[in-house]
């Protein structure tokens, strides 16, 4: 089976730090490789993999300002395009731009709908609805207009992850700081339960960072440490006491949820998208709809037994579990 893997290119492949699906397209293309599945993945030059590597721009347009990402994403996709007969499935990562190749080439395409960042996008979804073939990251995600082949959870590598049974005191938010990420409310969340947070994460709205966030920074209660790469992340994760999770939309997965739980820390989310699908409430973690709600959860984490979440993530998460279900659908689409 020769799979090739089209990874988008705003960052890294996998990232150096933040970038969700290229981290998810690397994760998979690695478990492939391991299976000992011929495995190309198409992705920026200065991306790793144990696979093949296709690429036409060297570097990812959020990480160089001088490239155009329209430009560079025309390019990267075309080129994949006008090799796809050298494929028996291509596994599309890159959104719905890819879809409208997919009448001009043979070989079978299979799209991960990592979530819709617009209404705007779905008539490509839906001009391509039967004849291509859609996979969501969560049943939550599911557009009800769209057929879908099946529901593949995103897996993470457990060997970056490491278990720690004896956290320390604090609260964590992780995530890109965004209004509908909840790094607001997670300050009034440790606020209100005496715990000091620590903040991590790119700062995707730089208005509502320096208006709701930066006032309450003191470096003592509040803590900002930037963007952090795999090996802060892994100890921030794993020696945080909870993370907190008090998002505002629909959210179609929740990568940084996962690998918390990967560390055994359990995870305090607003019930909202995927996040009942992926935490335990009262085993993994509590899903909560309110500051007040959350901030009580806070005083009842004694109650959650870290071993719970690693077991829990190691079942539902890792990248084996998403590379064995992938692999399940490739197969179902190839005897089509």
């Amino acid at each position: 089976m020769r799979i090739a893997i089209l990874s988008p290119i705003a960052w890294r492949t996998p990232p150096l730090n933040y970038g969700p699906w290229e981290q998810v397209a690397s994760n998979l293309a690695e478990g492939l490789v391991k299976k000992n599945i011929d495995v190309t993945l198409f992705a920026t030059g200065n991306s790793i993999t144990a696979g093949k590597l296709q690429s036409a721009s060297h570097e990812g347009y959020a990480e160089n300002p001088e490239i155009d990402p329209k430009v560079w994403e025309c390019l990267h996709i075309s080129n994949l395009m006008e090799q796809a007969g050298k494929f028996d499935l291509i596994h599309n990562h890159f959104d719905f731009l890819p879809l409208t190749y997919s009448g001009l080439i043979k070989t079978p395409m299979l799209t991960t709908i990592h979530g819709f960042s617009s209404e705007k996008i779905v008539p490509v979804y839906k001009k391509y609805n039967s004849t291509n073939a859609f996979v969501s990251i969560s049943n939550s995600d599911r557009h009800p207009d769209l057929d879908y082949l099946g529901t593949v959870y995103n897996g993470i590598n457990p060997d970056q992850f490491t278990f720690q049974k004896k956290p320390q005191d604090y609260l964590l938010f992780f995530g890109r700081i965004h209004p509908e990420k909840g790094t607001y409310e997670s300050i009034e969340i440790a606020k209100k339960a005496g715990r000091k947070l620590i903040i991590s994460g790119l700062i995707q709205d730089q208005e509502y960072f320096d208006r709701k966030v930066k006032p309450s920074i003191d470096g003592n209660s509040v803590v900002y440490v930037g963007n952090s790469g795999p090996k802060e992340r892994n100890k921030l994760l794993g020696e945080a006491a909870a993370l907190l999770h008090p998002i505002s939309f629909s959210e179609p997965f929740g990568l940084s949820v996962a690998e918390a739980m990967m560390c055994g820390t359990p995870v305090i989310a607003f019930s909202l998208g995927s996040m009942p699908e992926l935490i335990q409430d009262g085993q993994s973690g509590f899903l909560v709809n309110t500051i007040e709600e959350a901030a009580t959860a806070v005083d009842n984490l004694s109650h959650i037994k870290r071993e719970n979440c690693r077991t829990h993530a190691l079942a539902k998460f890792s990248k084996n579990t998403m590379t064995d279900n992938y692999l399940r659908l490739y197969r179902k689409l190839l005897k089509r």
